[in-house]
């Protein structure tokens, strides 16, 4: 009853707090700020359900009530207890949420890199007493220092020295491998870094990765073989990633294993982009990983999952 159509939305775009999700209104009208953990919710301000919250309108009467989490495990960090689903700053760089036993954190500083251009010839991080995050700084120098230190990245041209408007043209592109995934199984991230743009800037790229999923059933190997080493999917499935399903299906390769102590981690990738479709109407696309070819090797990777399981382990360095 409390639905007018047609739909009348803000015409400024939505501005949330990091870490909270955009959902729909009960009307489905518009995108509204999810509410989180012990705040008060109603149809028009729903819980953040990707983070396991509901509406609990027991409590409190008139059409409000109060996000609480499902059950599940509490996480312990340094000895201080988060309740699941409870979001925290453990310092002002760090926004986390405890997600039934395991912690998830996201940057809210930038992690940008600056390379030396002609209009900043000597960039550097400035730590700033009233302010948490670096920033980035221009040093003047002089003006064979300045294009001394800026042409390490651009080809060398004795013609004409690099103009602002043609810096793509002129760049030296730099990029480096990927990193590993971050997680041994199930959907993670890798990352690397390049100059490859209309700035010639170097700047952190991202795509999704999955080595495995989870719940992989290995073959076995063939008689005189130790590993199997990259197996093909035989059933086609869809990708999942924060709640929402990849618009068409896939036939992957994953990584195997082997029964000698070896591990067996990607070789040949290459790098596609993949369309999510999300519960609540939304599209977006990322980039995301896919094998070619698995080496097995005995320099295995450490376990560096992106959410760490505080039950297992605490998180040792990670919040500082």
């Amino acid at each position: 009853q409390a639905c007018t159509f047609p739909c009348q939305c803000p015409s400024q775009p939505l501005q949330c707090p990091a870490g909270t999700s955009h959902v729909w209104d009960a009307c489905g009208c518009c995108k509204v700020c999810a509410r989180q953990l012990g705040e008060l919710c109603s149809l028009h301000r729903p819980c953040d359900h990707h983070k396991g919250l509901y509406c609990d309108f027991s409590k409190i009467h008139r059409g409000s009530g109060i996000c609480l989490a499902h059950e599940g495990a509490t996480c312990d960090l340094l000895g201080k207890i988060y309740l699941n689903g409870e979001s925290f700053q453990p310092t002002c760089k760090l926004q986390c949420i405890c997600m039934d036993g395991a912690i998830g954190c996201i940057p809210l500083c930038s992690e940008d890199l600056r390379l030396p251009s002609p209009e900043c010839p000597n960039p550097r991080r400035v730590k700033f007493h009233n302010k948490c995050c670096e920033e980035w700084v221009c040093e003047e120098g002089s003006e064979e220092n300045r294009f001394g230190m800026a042409m390490a990245v651009f080809r060398e041209d004795p013609a004409h020295k690099p103009e602002l408007n043609n810096l793509q043209e002129n760049c030296l592109v730099q990029t480096t491998e990927w990193s590993t995934c971050s997680r041994s199984c199930g959907m993670g991230i890798s990352a690397r870094v390049t100059n490859n743009n209309p700035q010639c800037r170097l700047e952190k790229e991202t795509r999704l990765c999955m080595v495995r999923p989870c719940d992989f059933s290995m073959e076995k190997t063939k008689k005189g073989k130790k590993c199997v080493r990259t197996p093909k999917q035989r059933q086609s499935l869809h990708f999942e990633f924060s709640g929402c399903t990849s618009t068409r299906s896939y036939r992957p390769r994953f990584c195997g294993s082997c029964s000698d102590g070896r591990c067996c981690t990607p070789f040949l990738t290459s790098t596609m982009d993949v369309e999510f479709h999300c519960p609540e109407g939304d599209f977006f696309q990322r980039k995301m990983m896919f094998i070619k070819m698995c080496s097995c090797h005995y320099d295995c990777p450490r376990d560096n999952d992106i959410f760490l399981a505080t039950h297992h382990r605490r998180m040792i360095g990670d919040h500082v």
